[in-house]
């Protein structure tokens, strides 16, 4: 029993001492007495500890959903966020995305977004519901922005993905959906704009089942559509829904209509026997003709939504104010709570091992930095807890960077308003002030190395060349630059080396747009944007002798110095771009020399002379020379060098190398023949085309120079359905006409001498 001594609980050392004693000799009356009441009053007080220990979390956790909310540009996303702040009473009036009064949707908090009416940056807000918070983060729907619904997908736990009833299943809605595969995020679908003309909430369900392979069915009926669209039937509970009240905000509950009892048996067995298919308890009930109640239906639509078998269709007009509420419903019945999502971190210390994370707060601090945001503070950052707790005023560690850092101010995020708090725990997202960081770096407590899987930054696939008007603005401008590029990672910055300009990469002609017009408005500085240059090398293809003799005589020592030798092409594959070898036999140069020579033809290779590109695969080799014992200095000889450089350069038959891209094009296949036409247009060669799915993948090498404005063609060639990847593959010659016209531009362009 003396080890009972190790912890030092008080009630544990009274319960080994006494027992110990015991064990000795039988206890007295009152001895046995005391300890009966002890073990009583213990055991009570450990079941109490237990109960309270449980629901801390556990009825937060449960009470909990983070949802994002994405679709195609124009769907009414930002619209239907809206509708979801007012009825839960985050914001007391509605304004609309492109309101006459011109105040505009509150998470379209961006001048340029109320101006052009759109969504450029995911904003994060929460609310309650019927005593749930829901986390909400309302996603751009442009292609342009593809990285903010990366983002937000990365850290949600469920998504509603919106179509609007006349447009269908569109292009963007095809990526979404992709994107929300690829971070296994159970969804909810929301048809909207059911008072629209050519509302057909039945085409766009099928179009969904078609287009997107979504096992769905839905679980609401529309009553009227069009300007009669008047309410909705719950297939679920079987009940009629009314909207009134100015703002819709009186929801009235009745029984079904007599005249709709048809369709909704109808559409109600179709529910039952998608969700069926896919869940084995309901499955039973069905075959075996027992009637199904609602609390039956409801649990295995969850079930089979958190387990992403299957997607419930819910109906309405957020526009007009209907059907908003028993979406909030469905969010709350049918996703997912953070605890029953599966996270996987890699441990570090273990070589990137997988390690499922339990979500509870009870566990070691793990966040994900997700999003940055330069704010009046300084650098805001939005962080998914996904295990522990985070504190005001603690210190936790960045895995990425090893640095530890003071948690100075922790807050909670409604569009551009920000609310203080002093913890949060697993599940919740939150945002910290001053905390330098990039964004998808993951922050710990210190006890654990772990980092959540990093998450996918498509590559940048167009260039632009940027420079400030003024030159008093150069500080603001790569202010601004550096901003952005650490808020968004498709956002890169570079300079070009040979023009000198600042060339900045994005996603899209829309994107960049937006970044230089960023610049202008937030930083007041004017840019002037041109077409970047594409970086041409150039190469020798045959042996050319050199035979030079640098001679200058002026007043006191002159120069002297001659070279003699070869230039000569590498050959293929050689690691070096650059090679010279000294295979002089005596002193015909001084050894001191030598290395001049070297510089001087490293330096003549730096430009060529056709179009003055640096010349690449270049082998030098110096056989004779000759020297004097006055004249001759580093700088005769390295003048040499070049002048040698330049005599032999013609001989060697050079040309010009431009880089050729590998570029992966995904395309529906109906397109595919359109494509691959314009990829031989613009003198591609296509080297694979495999099928994914509906899918055609097109990989081809195309020349980078004939690569401008692709991404907006191939768009206007898809309907927006196609997206495409590029990477730099290799430097390979041009064809004799561009090599003539390339010479002929520089020409042109080159000062007289």
């Amino acid at each position: 029993m003396a080890g009972g001594f190790r912890r030092t609980s008080a009630p544990r050392l009274l319960y080994t001492f006494y027992s110990s004693s015991i064990s000795r000799s039988s206890p007295s009356p009152a001895t046995a007495l005391l300890l009966g009441n002890f073990h009583l009053r213990y055991s009570s007080n450990a079941a109490r500890v237990k109960e309270d220990k449980e629901p801390w979390w556990k009825g937060s956790m449960e009470k909990l959903r983070n949802i994002g909310i994405s679709a195609h540009i124009d769907s009414g996303k930002t619209t239907l966020t809206e509708r979801i702040l007012y009825y839960t009473g985050r914001i007391h009036e509605i304004h609309e995305v492109r309101g006459k009064d011109g105040v505009g949707a509150k998470m379209d908090s961006m001048d340029l977004e109320r101006e052009k009416g759109i969504t450029i940056q995911s904003a994060a807000t929460y609310c309650t519901w019927n005593g749930y918070q829901i986390n909400i983060i309302d996603t751009p729907g442009h292609v342009d922005f593809t990285i903010e619904v990366e983002r937000a997908l990365r850290v949600l736990d469920g998504a509603i993905l919106v179509f609007c009833s006349v447009g269908g299943v569109q292009s963007q809605s095809i990526t979404v959906d992709r994107q929300m595969r690829r971070y296994e995020v159970p969804r909810l679908a929301f048809i909207n704009k059911l008072d629209r003309m050519g509302a057909d909430p039945w085409k766009v369900l099928n179009q969904a089942r078609s287009k997107l392979r979504h096992h769905s069915a839905a679980v609401q009926v529309p009553i009227g559509l069009e300007e009669e669209f008047k309410g909705l039937i719950d297939l679920v509970q079987l009940k009629a829904y009314y909207f009134h009240g100015s703002n819709g905000e009186k929801v009235t509950t009745e029984e079904v209509p007599a005249d709709m009892e048809a369709l909704v048996t109808e559409k109600r067995r179709e529910l039952i026997e998608m969700v069926s298919e896919v869940d084995d308890k309901l499955a039973e009930a069905f075959l075996s003709d027992e009637p199904i109640s609602p609390a039956d239906l409801e649990a295995a639509v969850r079930r089979a939504t958190v387990a992403r078998k299957f997607i419930p269709v819910f109906m309405g007009s957020a526009f007009k104010n209907k059907g908003v509420q028993p979406l909030l419903n469905g969010v709350l019945s049918y996703l997912p709570c953070p605890t029953e999502v599966s996270n996987y971190a890699l441990d570090q210390m273990k070589n990137e091992e997988k390690i499922t994370l339990n979500g509870t707060p009870d566990g070691r601090l793990v966040a994900l930095a997700f999003k940055l945001e330069e704010g009046r503070f300084g650098q805001l950052t939005y962080l998914r807890i996904y295990e522990g707790v985070i504190r005001k005023g603690e210190f936790i560690v960045n895995v990425n960077t090893g640095k530890k850092i003071k948690v100075p101010r922790l807050v909670r995020l409604h569009s551009d308003e920000m609310e203080d708090i002093q913890s949060a725990h697993a599940g919740q997202i939150v945002a910290v002030f001053g905390v330098d960081c990039a964004s998808g770096d993951t922050f710990t407590d210190g006890s654990v190395k772990y980092t959540m899987t990093s998450m996918n930054v498509p590559e940048p696939v167009m260039s632009l060349a940027v420079q400030p008007v003024s030159k008093d603005s150069g500080g603001q401008f790569s202010k601004a630059l550096n901003r952005f590029q650490k808020e968004d990672p498709t956002f890169r910055v570079g300079l070009d080396p040979e023009s000198g300009q600042t060339i900045i990469s994005g996603m899209g002609e829309l994107h960049l747009d937006i970044y230089v017009e960023r610049i202008r408005r937030e930083y007041k500085v004017d840019a002037t944007v041109g077409k970047p240059r594409v970086n041409f090398r150039e190469t020798v293809t045959q042996r050319a002798e050199f035979d030079y003799l640098h001679k200058k005589q002026t007043g006191g020592q002159g120069q002297y110095g001659r070279v003699c030798g070869y230039i000569e092409p590498l050959p293929q594959g050689s690691s070096t771009k650059f090679e010279f070898e000294n295979i002089i036999v005596g002193q015909a140069i001084p050894s001191n020399f030598i290395p001049a020579i070297e510089k001087g033809f490293r330096e003549a290779a730096n430009s060529g002379s056709l179009i003055g590109h640096p010349v690449e695969n270049l082998r030098v080799v110096l056989i004779d020379g000759a020297s004097h014992a006055v004249d001759s200095s580093e700088l005769a000889f390295k003048l040499a060098a070049i002048y040698a450089f330049r005599q032999c350069y013609t001989a060697a038959r050079p040309v010009i190398l431009e880089p050729v891209m590998l570029v992966e094009v995904k395309v529906p296949t109906e397109f595919q023949g359109t494509v691959g036409g314009d990829i031989n247009k613009r003198k591609g060669v296509i080297v694979g085309n495999d099928q994914d799915g509906d899918d055609s993948v097109i990989t081809a090498n195309v020349p980078l120079n004939n690569m401008f404005g692709y991404s907006t063609s191939l768009r206007s060639m898809t309907q927006g359905k196609g997206e495409f990847t590029m990477e730099y593959k290799e430097h390979l010659p041009v064809s004799n006409d561009v090599q003539m016209q390339l010479v002929s531009n520089y020409k042109g362009s080159k000062p007289v001498e």
